[in-house]
């Protein structure tokens, strides 16, 4: 996953950055002001600074920003001057907008800021909608308006053409002042500021939804955000029932805000065609006598916090209920919280003012976990700290600080309690620089001392008080501050005197309380305030190397303070480029964003490795040696060891007590029952397990329902399923329960949960229940056969001795199979247990050796190797058109005709309302298009012709077409969790790799692959214990690719998208790219569109679902000689390292059903009769994809007296599979090399 920015804001206005691929937080240098509040994308951090406007950072990139300003010049044509600007007064503008009806002329354009610049002048567009003009661009109409077109005819009396001028977005990498377009300024400064919208349904690309608040109140939004104009266009004001102080957009329809009284407010109605939605919704504070002061959203969660800094979570909130349902408490103080990319929850702590991140949220667990800290350092941390301690130093003092006047003032909120007083903002100095100041006050080192806290800056009071300097100055305070206790002490040197002509370092005895006086570090510093401290002390423990140190208010007493300092106890720093913190000490945070950090519950972090270790606990570790860890070690075991030994000798002469235990676990569920007609019925379903006295775990499975009303109940044996698929629909969460018998009749138990979490529960659990009756845990072994369904499912069985015995091997109908996480298209291995796959979107990804992943946790799944993974894939639907004399072509058919909205194959209605995405995992991403990439080609409006439905569709139109058709496309992205690595960054379509023995070993594992664009490439590197490569070598070719599979000898075959078949020579392990192409003629009259290789058998798979084989490969001519078919319905081939023939089906035949999709296995493939004989049919439908080049276990062969009556007998006991239908052998000529 590519590295993501989280943005934070400290209490003194700076802005820090933290990438999740670092360890330490940036400083933003450019910010030449205190910034507020900030709220940041992935694209962008927008911010409010000390002077209430915003500002825009806008990430660089390799794209530049640019922005078409277009404007039309009209004409019409008189009979003395022709073509001339001379219009009628009834006529539009000379210079106009597309519509005419808004005067545009080119002088009257103007940029939008500062931050914009052009790129060139004007000039005329000769290519105005893809079609060529005339010489000028003209385009010519009968009067305005009209429909135009390119060339001049007879009656053309009006003519225009459109001028384009780019301009450029110039303020990259920078925090640029978005401009005010009201006639005068806003009516008050903005207080708040919240991004989001960009994941809107329907919503284009680039678009943002900004939410501001004012001062006042007010709730304003920033209409116009894209990628074209990133800073927008204007503010509208939004209509609200109150005042606001707060408000949080979430990435795609949630806007919540929080009223002055402490209610929320929840917008509704928002969508891409109103992204301000239309109404206000109010909702109850968390608790009703404390409000709110605080909110957070994201897709489907909203966080809340109420002024006693209690932190609640909103649950039941999704796009269709906004509002939610109800409160919950959750655990934490916290003055500020965040929402950002995947719900995440950021936080900053009330007690220590650190960032905090939720761990454990994720789609199923909203709420999270717990809470931790964000530790890391700065990186000011390492180069400023000593130059920021020596300047403070040299002060003469210990707190010290600098107020700057005007726009750049920054003052902490006052200390409430005595407590608080006593920590001063926490900003002790070091051990070493008090020591010689409070050598004389050891007597006191027996007092207690409180704990140091830092000041409680809350987000209200930061904004009010902390930056406070629209006048320069530091608000007043009624009434006089209240003194604190303090206790004197003889001789105890002042700290300073009043006024700030005093030299750094003085001191003199103090009559009265002590002053604390502040003192530029150096002449040429801008002004010092001097601001006074109340009276307080703060006493430490002699092990720190500090006695205690008071610091007071000024002479005069408290009416004196009051008159000097507008709060009643405050702290100032410095706000220079010095640093502001001690080194050991961590920074105050002030608000953080998390919008534009992409981060999960899997994501690998090193952020919270705390640099502050207990020093207790450090000492405690570094006593312990390891000699003496393993010597306590092992005493311990001995001594478990011989109590273990005891007190079995002790009680083995007793029965055991319990022989067995049994757990049952109960739901209610619906089936889809067996008989016609099939519907749905409520049942109570139960799983029983129980485990003996050896170990050994088994269970059995219970169906029970009313027939006739009448209970009834079905069952069966957890040893006996064979697979558990998950079948997601937009309708219900349901699966399917196979047996080997079931998978014969093509009709599984189908069952359907209430929800999907309560499903992937018991899916969960299933799948760990068959795993412990068939003895299999961990990760896939290294021969395991692997498979993808039609939904990207991953599959896995593992193969046993009698799979391929010969002649009577195991049905493959009783295969276990067993899911593992994540989604993929295609998949490929080989014996040494390298595993590529590559997913919809073309992405090429590596297994890491882990198991589980997806909705399998616990004890389901491994902890280590599991990522997170993403998949974005198309869907289609087409639109269909019959011509008819009168309109010409229209979406009005015939009454047998197919939808004149449907899917591929016309039976089903598809249209762009109703169409969904393949299951309610995956979220739309993009909106419909033209879909111009579809075979065949098509026109420039992305149509297809042909003379009727169904029929060879064509790019161009001729005389006998009357249909026509052209396919809509909308891409939609899933989330998941896997055991795979992504293979940056090039694209695939294809990809094999060599098989090999079962107790072969290879240095170099040879992988080729396929681009999507069809470049064949070639990967070094490729070990078993770096699975993933180094590199990618590029093999030439004179046309695209689009499939390939190498042999156990290094023998590559691929095929063309012409449907030609190609063989490489000259490969081995130190060529692995080989020489040159031979071309194979394909059979005749089909294209190939799929290959696979063996040890020397070769398959091949044409665009009709024909299965070919290759005859006479042989080491000395490995081309071969000529096709042979094989069978029909065929979707894949896979050709294993023993040269075993699997495939996937379409359309068999069950004593139930039929289904679509179905792996079978050739029977009978020997070395003398490498076709095999007939199939047999294993699991289905909705199967996709298989490979069996990782199954290189050769099982014992069968010997047999009689083998005639033992075959007699086995197919009495199973009847045999009959072939698919063949065909005669098609002979074709012998290949010839086509060069390198």
């Amino acid at each position: 996953m590519p590295s993501s920015l989280l943005w934070a804001v400290d209490v003194y206005g700076r802005v820090y950055s933290l990438s999740t691929a670092g360890q330490q937080w940036d400083q933003c240098r450019d910010a030449h002001l205190e910034f507020k509040r900030v709220a940041a994308v992935r694209q962008c951090c927008w911010g409010i600074a000390c002077d209430h406007n915003i500002y825009l950072n806008v990430h660089a990139s390799d794209l530049p920003i640019r922005y078409q300003e277009e404007t039309f010049e009209n004409q019409r044509w008189n009979p003395v001057d022709g073509f001339s600007d001379r219009l009628l007064p009834s006529d539009r503008w000379q210079w106009s907008d597309v519509t005419g009806l808004q005067h545009q002329p080119l002088e009257g354009f103007q940029l939008p800021s500062a931050n914009w610049e052009w790129e060139a002048d004007w000039y005329v567009d000769e290519n105005f909608g893809g079609e060529p003009t005339d010489k000028g661009g003209w385009r010519y109409a009968i009067d305005f308006p009209a429909t135009y077109t390119k060339d001049k005819k007879w009656n053309s009396c009006v003519r225009r053409r459109r001028w384009i001028r780019y301009r450029r977005y110039k303020a990259r990498d920078s925090w640029a002042k978005i401009p005010c377009e009201q006639a005068g300024p806003l009516p008050d400064p903005f207080n708040d500021i919240s991004c989001g919208g960009w994941e809107v349904s329907d919503e284009p690309a680039g678009r943002l939804s900004l939410w501001a608040v004012s001062l006042q109140g007010k709730v304003w939004f920033r209409d116009g955000i894209c990628h074209n104009n990133p800073e927008g266009s204007m503010w509208e004001e939004v209509n609200i029932p109150g005042e606001v102080v707060q408000i949080s957009c979430g990435p795609v329809d949630l806007v919540w805000a929080v009223l002055w009284e402490g209610q929320l407010l929840v917008r509704e109605g928002i969508g891409r065609d109103c992204p301000k939605g239309n109404s206000w919704v109010v909702v109850d504070s968390p608790s009703p006598e404390i409000g709110a002061i605080h909110v957070a959203v994201g897709v489907n969660v909203v966080w809340a916090i109420t002024k006693d800094n209690k932190v609640w979570f909103r649950r039941g909130v999704n796009s269709h209920n906004p509002c939610g349902s109800g409160w919950i408490g959750m655990v934490g103080e916290m003055v500020m919280i965040n929402v950002g990319l995947n719900d995440q929850v950021w936080a900053i702590s009330c007690e220590d003012r650190a960032v905090y991140f939720r761990q454990g949220v994720t789609s199923s667990e909203l709420s999270g976990k717990a809470w931790k800290a964000v530790s890391v350092p700065r990186d000011s941390d390492r180069s400023n700290s000593s130059a920021s301690t020596g300047s403070m130093h040299s002060a003469g003092c210990f707190f010290g600080g600098e107020v700057r006047l005007h726009s750049q003032t920054s003052v902490l909120s006052d200390v409430d309690s005595d407590t608080e007083r006593n920590s001063v903002g926490g900003l002790l100095p070091d051990p070493e620089s008090l020591a010689a100041a409070v050598s004389t006050s050891s007597a006191t080192a027996d007092l207690d001392l409180p704990k140091p806290r830092i000041p409680k800056v809350t987000s209200d009071s930061f904004i009010s008080e902390l930056v406070s300097d629209r006048e320069g100055q530091v608000g007043r305070r009624d009434g006089p501050p209240t003194s604190g206790p303090s206790i004197p002490e003889e001789g105890e040197p002042s700290a300073g005197e009043e006024g700030g002509g005093e030299q750094a370092g003085e001191s003199k005895p103090a009559a009265g309380p002590p002053t604390l006086v502040l003192s530029p570090s150096q002449p040429g510093d801008p002004q010092w305030s001097n601001v006074d401290l109340e009276e307080a002390q703060t006493h430490l423990s002699p092990e720190d190397g500090l006695t205690h140190l008071t610091v007071g208010g000024p002479p005069g007493g408290a009416e004196a303070g009051a008159d000097t300092c507008s709060l009643s106890s405050v702290a100032t720093y410095h706000l220079g480029l010095e640093e502001l913190y001690g080194p050991d000490e961590h920074p105050l945070w002030a608000w953080v964003s998390g919008g534009a950090c992409a981060v999960d519950s899997h994501s690998p972090l090193s952020w919270f490795n705390s640099v502050g270790t207990n020093s207790s606990a450090q000492s405690m570790s570094l006593s312990i040696t390891p000699a003496q860890s393993a010597a306590w070690k092992k005493q311990i075991f001995e001594q478990l060891s011989e109590r273990s030994k005891r007190e079995m000798d002790n009680f083995k002469h007793y029965e055991q007590a319990i022989e067995q235990s049994v757990w049952v676990k109960k739901g209610s569920m619906q089936w889809w029952r067996d008989w016609k007609p099939h519907k749905w019925t409520d049942i109570r379903f139960a799983l029983e397990q129980f485990s003996g006295a050896e170990g050994n775990k088994d269970g059995i499975l219970f169906i029970y329902y009313t027939f006739n009303e009448e209970k009834k109940y079905l069952h069966a044996f957890v040893n006996e399923v064979t697979v558990l698929v998950p079948v997601l629909n937009e309708a219900k969460n349901t699966f399917a329960i196979y047996t080997a018998e079931r998978t014969k009749q093509r009709w599984p138990i189908r069952l359907a949960a209430a929800t999907e979490l309560e499903m992937h529960d018991w899916l969960a659990l299933l799948s760990v229940s068959c795993c412990d009756s068939r003895g299999i845990h961990g990760p896939p072994s290294k021969q395991a056969i692997w498979s993808v369904t039609c939904k990207g499912d991953i599959f896995v069985s593992e193969p046993t001795p009698e799979l391929e015995a010969s002649p009577y091997p195991m049905p493959c109908d009783q295969m276990f199979w067993r899911q593992v996480g994540g989604h993929l298209r295609i998949i490929e291995c080989n014996s040494q247990g390298v595993v590529w796959g590559i997913g919809y979107d073309h992405t090429a990804w590596v297994y890491t050796g882990g198991y589980g992943g997806g909705f399998f946790q616990g004890l389901s799944s491994s902890t280590d190797n599991i990522h997170t993974q993403t998949d974005v894939r198309s869907v289609y639907i087409y639109e269909n058109q019959r011509w008819n004399p009168v309109t010409g072509y229209t979406n009005k058919g015939l009454p047998t005709d197919r939808y004149m909205w449907s899917d591929a194959s016309g039976l089903h209605e598809c249209t762009k309302a109703n169409t969904k995405p393949p299951s309610p995992h995956w979220t739309w991403v993009s909106e419909w298009a033209i879909d111009y990439s579809v075979s065949g080609g098509t026109d420039r409006e992305g149509w297809q012709y042909a003379a009727d439905f169904p029929a060879s569709y064509h790019g161009h139109k001729t005389l006998k077409d009357f249909v026509r058709r052209r396919r809509w496309a909308r891409k939609c992205k899933l989330a998941t969790t896997g055991p795979w690595l992504e293979v940056p960054p090039i694209p695939l379509s294809d990809i094999t790799i060599l098989p090999c023995g079962a107790r072969g070993t290879l240095e170099q594992v040879l992988l080729w692959a396929i681009s999507n664009k069809g470049d064949v490439l070639c990967r070094l590197g490729v070990t078993p214990q770096t699975p993933a490569g180094s590199s990618w070598l590029h093999v030439g070719t004179d046309q695209p690719f689009k499939s390939v599979s190498i042999g156990a000898v290094h023998q590559v075959w691929a095929i063309a998208r012409d449907g030609s078949t190609f063989y490489r020579g000259s490969v081995s392990a130190q060529n692995p790219a080989g020489d040159c192409w031979y071309h194979i003629p394909p059979p005749a009259k089909q294209k190939l569109k799929q290959v696979s290789v063996g040890r020397t058998s070769v398959y091949a798979v044409d665009e009709n679902g024909n299965l070919w084989y290759r005859h006479g490969v042989t080491p000395s001519y490995p081309q071969g000689s000529s096709w042979e078919h094989i069978s029909n319905n065929v979707r894949k081939v896979s050709v294993g390292p023993l040269d075993q023939v699997w495939i996937i089906a379409d359309r068999v035949q069950g004593s139930h059903s039929l289904s679509c999709g179905t792996v079978c296995r050739r029977l009978g493939v020997q070395p003398m009769e490498p076709k095999g004989q007939s199939w047999d049919y294993g699991i289905g439908g909705g199967w996709d994809h298989i490979t069996v080049r990782a199954n290189a276990t050769e099982a014992p062969r069968i010997s047999m007296a009689a083998p005639h009556e033992g075959l007699a007998q086995q197919q009495s006991q199973t009847p045999p599979r009959s072939p698919l239908p063949t065909q005669p052998q098609d002979s074709q000529s012998n290949g010839s090399a086509v060069g390198c």
